[in-house]
């Protein structure tokens, strides 16, 4: 698993130093190396970093901090900071929305992405959680070879309780099953600030909990300094060129999102009760500002029916998934009807982005999904909504 033990090559440099910068205990591992994007920082001044995760990221934060990091080390560097965070969202969706909100400009030199955190908060799976984190960095490394990746496990209070009993929650886990078959470089922030916050060097309230204090997220930003540290410690050596990372000859899971995008919502046949809505708004309660005064497929009424072709071994759907959100049923190439309730824990109050994976292993080639609206509802909802935003294929 992720290093529990001190990095021994560079313990000493932090040893002893008890401020928010600095901490006894080393909280990750260093694989792969990072000397791509140090090329492209250091010398050929120009670089595009990009932060994906939820919440955790979007806020102006750790990714915020971070960038400021790397600035004023390379003031003579031009950096394109992309944000790609968006609350709520996990590693089943991420996979979908690489090209369109991590590789939006171009080509991206380094990535950090976290996403333990809702991963666990929206009960994904460990098989979910590695089909998205493997997409995640297959994709990544398909749109550019050379991309230096480093994934973040951020703390909650589920984790930290993990770390007290010497063990490792399941989403750090999963993750780090795919980080240490591609050697990607991780860094562990739940044990990090479980072991000072034990230490008494902070509390939790202090932290910040789950959505850190303005503290909380300069504690993230630093630990990630230490590691740049270490891994940019030594000067590149003259005949330093940036190279493709070496891939895996084989997938942990052979139907893993390497191949994940989104597909138009006009792709699909509106058979009957569905209805294309322009510039689509939440007729009441809460939404994330990504998924708002966008296009959206929409059916409010039980036996609405549509179809839609499709090519891959996933087929899903992006929902905008409030208080009125019924049960979906659907079929693929014909076969027996299945359901899928979209009511989730925050659907009361909130048009949650939700990515509902109906069959993640199909055979390979082509398809049909039929698509319907059931009479049948969470006993919380109060209606039998749907609305797609996108429709995910892998």
């Amino acid at each position: 698993m992720l290093v529990t033990l001190a990095v021994a090559a560079v313990a000493a440099v932090t040893a002893g130093q008890q401020d928010v910068g600095r901490t006894p205990d080393q909280c990750f591992a260093l694989r792969g190396g990072l000397a791509n994007s140090r090329i492209k920082i250091e010398r050929e001044k120009k670089a595009r970093v990009a932060f994906l995760g939820g919440s955790i990221t979007e806020a102006n934060g750790w990714r915020v901090f971070t960038a400021e990091l790397l600035q004023k080390r390379y003031p003579d560097t031009k950096f394109d900071f992309v944000n790609a965070g968006i609350s709520s969202t996990d590693t089943t969706l991420a996979p979908f929305r690489l090209k369109t909100t991590v590789f939006c400009n171009g080509p991206v030199d380094l990535l950090f992405f976290e996403f333990a955190v809702n991963d666990l908060h929206n009960s994904r799976t460990s098989q979910e959680s590695i089909r998205g984190v493997e997409g995640i960095i297959r994709q990544a490394r398909a749109l550019n070879p050379a991309i230096d990746l480093v994934i973040l496990y951020c703390a909650d209070e589920d984790k930290m309780a993990y770390v007290r009993k010497g063990t490792v929650a399941p989403q750090i886990a999963a993750h780090e099953k795919v980080a240490q078959h591609y050697r990607v470089s991780a860094i562990d922030l739940a044990r990090e600030v479980t072991l000072r916050i034990d230490k008494g060097e902070f509390d939790w309230k202090k932290f910040g909990g789950l959505h850190p204090s303005p503290f909380g997220h300069r504690l993230y930003a630093a630990s990630i300094g230490r590691f740049l540290d270490a891994a940019w410690k030594e000067p590149l050596p003259a005949d330093a060129q940036v190279k493709p990372h070496a891939m895996p000859e084989k997938p942990l899971d052979p139907f893993h999102y390497g191949r994940a995008r989104f597909v138009d919502i006009k792709e699909a046949t509106l058979v009957s009760g569905w209805q294309l809505v322009p510039s689509w708004k939440p007729p009441k309660g809460g939404t994330r500002k990504q998924f708002v005064n966008c296009p959206a497929l929409e059916a409010t009424e039980p036996g609405a029916t549509l179809k839609l072709k499709f090519t891959g071994t996933a087929i899903g759907v992006l929902e905008a998934a409030g208080y009125d959100v019924g049960i979906l049923e659907f079929s693929i190439d014909g076969a027996p009807f299945r359901k899928l309730d979209q009511f989730t824990q925050w659907s009361g109050g909130l048009h949650i982005p939700w990515a509902y994976i109906f069959n993640a292993e199909t055979k390979p080639g082509d398809h049909e999904l039929t698509l319907r609206t059931s009479s049948d509802k969470n006993p919380k909802s109060q209606g039998h909504a749907a609305r797609i935003l996108q429709f995910l294929v892998n």
